[in-house]
């Protein structure tokens, strides 16, 4: 009986830990898609900081660099 209570506690262990690292790369995952949607916005609103002429070194017009920064960060 002795061996079925640790056999019992071993896998409520096991169960629990694989639970917690679920969670853990669960919780990971949230903050690593915040850290790339917010740096996305901060990539939109340097285009705002950007002279005309490196603008249209990219190909981008004053308008659509001001349209994409209006933009929020999620979409």
């Amino acid at each position: 009986m002795r061996g079925e209570a640790i056999k019992t506690r071993d896998t409520t262990m096991a169960t629990i830990e694989t639970k917690s690292r679920a969670s853990r790369l669960s919780v990971n995952s949230m903050l690593a898609r915040l850290d790339w949607r917010l740096d996305r916005g901060r990539s939109r609103s340097a285009l705002l900081d950007l002279s005309d002429d490196l603008l249209k070194d990219i190909g981008v017009s004053r308008l659509d660099a001001y349209l994409e920064a209006c933009r929020p960060f999620w979409r």
